[in-house]
């Protein structure tokens, strides 16, 4: 995943864990680092309440089980509005009712508790979903009965931007927040932007870029998030993990919802990644490690 590599010279950090990942809090002025941890928490809090697939109580599992038209608080209307426009940008390639296919694959719980855990060949006896389906009108959200939406290829990155922008507005500093691999950033940027090393495992192939100001940068990984052989990016036209045609897809773009969104589906599209990224600034590793610059990424 993308890491900080070298901080700006007065700059403050916070990291913890959260979501099986690592978020990480950079700003551009050290005494405010604890307020924009507490903000960045706060921000985190509130999606994880709003849109788990693992809490029995969470807000959109509620409204999936409805099995009517529900009103839906602005934030679960934002998510869901943010899962449906990256499906209807990527062709479907970005479809958030893949969650009972990520079950039946034995992704049930916290990525964290699921490590290390032995899933036999899943088996996939039900009708495929369509994001299509979903009906989301202002707050007002219809969920077909039977699909439960999964809004991990989306929430984080929304996250990301969203804690970015409060903290940057809030506080009045630049920041960088970085949750696991979807990076966004908000403010003024340190001199030089934000360094960040680009590498997934650490024996991959790695390059440091630097982010200017407002600049997000996401990265989808096959060698990550997962379990047994499989890994949890799914082909929504098969309900199994997308082929490992790449390793791992970076993409930079205005936000971090965007770069989540192409780098997420230049995954499932396989050998048609390049044509889907366009000029997007784009690193591709492959399986066997060698890697592909398209957009204008740096070599």
């Amino acid at each position: 995943m993308p890491l900080i590599e070298t901080l700006p010279v007065g700059a403050g950090t916070a990291q913890w864990a959260v979501w099986g990942t690592v978020a990480r809090v950079v700003v551009t002025d050290p005494g405010r680092t604890e307020q924009a941890a507490a903000l960045v928490r706060d921000e985190v809090a509130a999606v994880d309440r709003a849109c788990s697939r693992f809490r029995d109580d969470s807000e959109l599992r509620l409204a999936c089980a409805a099995g009517r038209t529900v009103t839906v608080s602005p934030l679960l209307a934002e998510l869901v509005g943010a899962a449906l426009t990256a499906a209807r940008r990527t062709g479907g390639d970005v479809d958030p009712t893949v969650g009972a296919a990520l079950c039946g694959l034995g992704y049930d719980r916290d990525f964290a508790a699921l490590t290390g855990r032995e899933v036999a060949p899943a088996v996939r006896v039900f009708a495929s979903p369509d994001w299509r389906s979903v009906r989301l009108r202002g707050r007002e959200l219809t969920v077909p009965g039977g699909v439960l939406l999964d809004l991990g290829a989306t929430a984080k990155a929304v996250t990301a931007d969203r804690a970015a922008a409060s903290v940057a507005a809030r506080l009045g500093v630049g920041v960088l927040v970085a949750l696991g691999g979807d990076i966004a950033t908000a403010g003024a940027a340190p001199v030089g932007g934000w360094r960040v090393l680009v590498r997934d495992q650490p024996d991959d192939p790695s390059c440091t870029v630097r982010l200017p100001a407002g600049a997000a940068l996401a990265t989808s990984s096959t060698a990550s998030r997962t379990w047994g052989h499989l890994h949890h990016i799914l082909d929504p036209r098969t309900g199994l993990p997308a082929p490992r045609v790449w390793r791992t897809v970076s993409v930079a773009a205005p936000t971090c919802l965007l770069a989540n969104t192409l780098s997420t589906a230049a995954i499932v599209r396989g050998h048609g990644a390049p044509a889907l990224l366009g000029g997007a600034p784009s690193r591709l590793v492959t399986p066997g490690l060698d890697v592909v610059r398209l957009g204008g990424w740096p070599s």
